[in-house]
């Protein structure tokens, strides 16, 4: 309407901005009248007994009703993103070690939570938002800004509410999603139109409770407890405030020079304890050394040890023949169907870690999860020799009588509850191939064809791998006429939206490291980068998100992976540049075609079939 007179757009479009006007003024009129009447909570919750009574029956046993809204590897990134961050120490503790009932002690329970919240708002503010030197007239446009965008492209947040339930030791976040706009404001039935729009148009996630505060009352920052509702208000403020200025993918890069300057102290303090001069020595390094020592103690595991597992059906044995990480190979015990067979085992962390460390979150996704997924293939009918088979899962039968109170809990071994996965087959990795210099153009175009096969026929039961690299793909050898190539390490694949694949800064997908996410051909992105860094192409020396893609973007242009893939094979140039054209974008691999590529070029080295996938 650029140019006409303000009298002219009333016949117009005045009248439907006038019409529109009306509508949202009654609209916010009804949902001010609900909101006045939606006051008792009991009212809701007798609504909601049935529909609560129905989930609890069909979950399954010892399973949460809920699942929990954050990923564990969203928070191990969160929690390198904060090693850096110093949260303040509280003087003010919630649970006194001479509790009483009184009211001035329940009043100061209340001002500890509320200093703890403080706490974890102000640390967040400055280590992700603040910047001292800028004015309160730059964030007020940067808010102004963040708030307009988000109702244009960014409305799921304003849909999206956290709730942080914590008493004087425990904690736990509920995330609520779901479209008010479906929400039938009858002020009739407040609390029936609530209940209906929990049930159908709502998407409830719930975590562990987990402890916050320690038995002296101070909060532990660093346990997982406490760091999801620190993550909770950190996507709170988000929602409101808009992005941070620095990123998690940002704090979280120095994480591996932290580590890395940790290792060499704690490095030295070894070497000068062995020459007896005590010249330096951190008690940090030693706690750390301890625990370690801890752990080694209750599980050691050497050629010869017989572990049995438990499940709900039987009872079997595995006998250790070769010690290794993340899994051992073993034989199955008194199995005369598997006699001679190895197996990879795959031994969990023991249960009886409360406050458990993030080098157990990986046993977790190379146990617990893979097994999960092993499983789901499984009940999918995804049947491939180049897949990993469930061959025994279950927890362990420790030494001595047990004593656990039910079939759920665990008694006071060490032993008691620890996971095990057992798959087949078993090989060499493709690290170990390469790094014995075995691993020349036959076996890269073979790795191709296979791992290739598996994606497709994991794919075709909507599972994607997420964590492609060499120590997840292994050479089959025994017992073959022909050797074969296997994807396994399952932990990280993403069966739903809502999963999360691992993020590697070699390996990962160009739309994983941006989004967080796998599109179709990110599995095969990550093969291409695999077969191009194991055929001898220059491994970069990265250390952020943004290196990473920056190297990505580089190299492709150049074609540079194309051009030492082409040194090996012309299959592998050609299969690498239909890779590239479907980087990033919705398009679906067409896998049927590039194995029977593959295959052929294969036929001619070896003058026989092989099998492409199913």
């Amino acid at each position: 309407l650029t140019g006409k007179s303000p009298d002219l757009e009333s016949t117009g479009s005045g009248t439907t901005t006038k019409r529109s006007s009306v509508s949202s003024g009654s609209r916010s009129r009804t949902r001010r009248d609900f909101l006045t009447r939606f006051t008792n909570s009991e009212h809701l919750t007798n609504k909601l007994q049935d529909w609560f009574a129905l989930l609890v029956e069909s979950s399954e046993s010892n399973e949460p009703v809920f699942d929990p809204p954050f990923e564990l590897v969203e928070l191990q990134k969160f929690d390198y993103a904060l090693e850096g961050v110093s949260f303040q120490q509280l003087t003010r503790m919630p649970n006194a070690v001479y509790a009483s009932t009184s009211t001035s002690v329940e009043a100061n329970a209340y001002l500890a939570i509320e200093d703890f919240l403080h706490a974890t708002v102000k640390t967040l503010w400055e280590a992700f938002w603040s910047q001292e030197d800028e004015p309160a007239l730059f964030y007020a446009l940067r808010i102004l800004i963040a708030r307009s965008v988000s109702r244009l492209d960014f409305s799921q947040s304003s849909n999206c509410v956290f709730i942080l339930v914590a008493d004087t030791q425990y904690g736990c976040v509920v995330k609520v999603e779901g479209d008010v706009s479906k929400l039938d404001f009858d002020v009739n039935s407040v609390y029936d139109c609530a209940a209906e729009w929990i049930k159908n148009h709502s998407k409830i996630s719930v975590s562990p409770v987990d402890r916050i505060w320690n038995k002296l009352g101070n909060a532990n920052w660093g346990d997982i407890g406490t760091l999801q509702v620190v993550f909770a208000t950190y996507h709170s403020i988000m929602q409101f405030f808009g992005p941070p200025r620095h990123s998690i993918e940002d704090l979280a890069a120095d994480h591996t020079s932290r580590l890395h300057s940790r290792r060499q102290e704690r490095h030295l303090g070894e070497d000068t304890s062995l020459n007896g001069n005590g010249a330096f020595r951190s008690p940090e390094i030693v706690e750390v050394q301890e625990e370690q020592e801890e752990r080694g103690e209750s599980m050691k595991l050497e050629v010869g040890s017989v572990l049995w597992l438990e499940d709900s059906n039987y009872q079997k044995g595995y006998q250790i023949s070769h010690v290794s990480l993340p899994h051992h190979i073993a034989s199955p015990v008194e199995d005369d169907d598997d006699s001679g067979r190895a197996v990879f085992l795959y031994v969990g962390s023991p249960p009886s870690q409360l406050e458990p460390a993030w080098e157990d979150m990986n046993l977790w996704y190379q146990v617990q999860r893979q097994t999960k997924v092993l499983s789901v293939m499984k009940q999918r009918g995804l049947s491939s020799k180049y897949l990993p088979e469930l061959h025994g899962s279950g927890r362990v039968i420790h030494p001595g009588q047990c004593q656990k109170p039910s079939s759920g809990g665990r008694c006071d071994h060490p032993w008691c509850g620890t996971p095990i996965l057992a798959t087949t087959p078993v090989g060499e990795t493709v690290a170990d191939l390469v790094n014995e210099g075995r691993f020349g153009p036959e076996e890269a175009i073979r790795c191709c064809h296979d791992c290739l096969s598996a994606l497709s026929s994991s794919s075709s039961g909507g599972i994607r791998h997420g964590d492609i690299r060499p120590e997840n793909v292994v050479y089959v050898t025994s017992g073959v006429r022909l050797p074969y190539f296997v994807l396994i390490g399952w932990g990280h694949a993403v069966l739903e939206d809502r999963d999360r694949p691992a993020m590697n800064l070699h390996f990962s997908s160009t739309y994983a490291l941006q989004e967080g996410k796998l599109c179709a051909a990110s599995d095969a992105e990550s093969l291409i980068y695999m077969l191009y860094f194991c055929c001898g192409g220059d491994l970069p020396d990265l250390d952020s998100v943004e290196g990473a893609l920056q190297w990505r973007e580089t190299s492709w242009s150049k074609r540079l992976i194309q051009q030492k893939l082409g040194d090996v094979s012309t299959i592998l140039k050609a299969f690498s540049d239909y890779v590239d054209s479907l980087c990033g974008t919705p398009y679906p691999l067409d896998c049927d075609i590039w194995l029977r590529r593959l295959k052929r070029n294969l036929s001619e080295d070896h003058g026989k079939d092989i099998e492409t996938s199913g």
